[in-house]
């Protein structure tokens, strides 16, 4: 039967992922990071999770944050389609992440603060061909001095890297082969395109994923305890980045017939709105939560309604 998603189940954990809620435990991150950096810590060194929450400072919010012995702060995002600002996204991630591990009071002493050693991570699993390893650097969004006439200065004041992985089904086996809940998401994710592909409805081959796995004891507590809501989460995960991937496009055309009428600037803003609010009704009739729609199109909750009504 197709699964329809209803408003109520959702609107209060729109901003959740199965990756996120999967890894949601300190042994589930200790395992995780062991595998990323292939070390094996005891299972005492303490894992404290400090993920982002804030929804009210620019939207900020983040997958995965945690410390491992007061030693290391790793910062994960998991992306279906990859953000190349993610340098930047998360060195203003880390900054709000130091806010709250130390006290402000203290940066203010001439002694020295240790702090955590920073490590940033994406865990990509999106259907366009990318390679198994990447490195983004903050440095690479960096403007040229040159047109300036200011000579470049070799190593940047101000760097970040972000290590990019591959986690899709047959890739950075290694990395999958050392953690188990990896390699068995992987695997589910794989499961359910697989049967999009074959035609299915995205509810239904989340469902018939589900089932899979659960027979063949892939994620099998997790699925067991959370399946309703892992149908809920990923279909709503899914179809925002369905939208988010369309928008700018669909924009984009709308813009440039605009353009050829009233002049480009004019065009385009016109364009824009009309992208905007065809992304707005398709979310609406797809039954996304008003707030997720907002998240998409940068419209407030009145003009969210008002579509809703015409």
């Amino acid at each position: 039967m197709p699964y329809s998603m209803s408003m109520s189940t959702t609107n209060s954990k729109f901003k959740d992922s199965v990756f996120s809620a999967l890894f949601s435990s300190p042994d589930a991150l200790r395992e995780l990071y062991c595998a990323l950096v292939n070390v094996d810590l005891p299972p005492d060194v303490p894992v404290i999770i400090n993920t982002l929450q804030d929804v009210l400072y620019m939207n900020m919010v983040n997958d995965i944050s945690f410390e491992i012995g007061g030693k290391v702060v790793i910062l994960i995002e998991h992306q279906s389609t990859i953000n190349n600002n993610m340098p930047l996204r998360l060195l203003m991630y880390i900054a709000r992440v130091y806010e709250k591990i130390i006290n402000r009071e203290t940066i203010y002493r001439s002694k020295l603060i240790p702090i955590p050693r920073p490590e940033f991570y994406v865990l990509y699993n999106g259907t366009a061909e990318y390679p198994s390893e990447k490195t983004l650097r903050l440095s690479e969004a960096f403007e040229d001095a040159g047109t300036l006439g200011l000579a470049g200065k070799g190593i940047p004041a101000l760097e970040l890297e972000v290590k990019v992985l591959n986690i899709n089904e047959g890739q950075n086996g290694e990395i999958a082969g050392r953690s188990k809940r990896l390699r068995e998401y992987s695997a589910f994710v794989a499961r359910v395109r697989k049967y999009e592909k074959a035609g299915l409805e995205r509810g239904e081959a989340i469902e018939r994923a589900i089932r899979d796995c659960r027979e063949e004891g892939l994620l099998e507590d997790f699925l067991d305890e959370h399946a309703s809501e892992v149908v809920n989460m990923l279909t709503v995960e899914w179809s925002m980045d369905d939208f988010g991937a369309v928008r700018f496009e669909e924009g984009r055309e709308e813009g440039l017939e605009k353009g050829r009428e009233e002049g480009l600037e004019k065009g385009l803003e016109k364009g824009l709105e009309k992208g905007r609010e065809e992304i707005a009704r398709k979310a609406l009739a797809k039954g996304l939560p008003l707030e997720v729609i907002r998240d998409l199109t940068g419209f407030n909750m009145e003009k969210i309604k008002a579509l809703e009504e015409t």
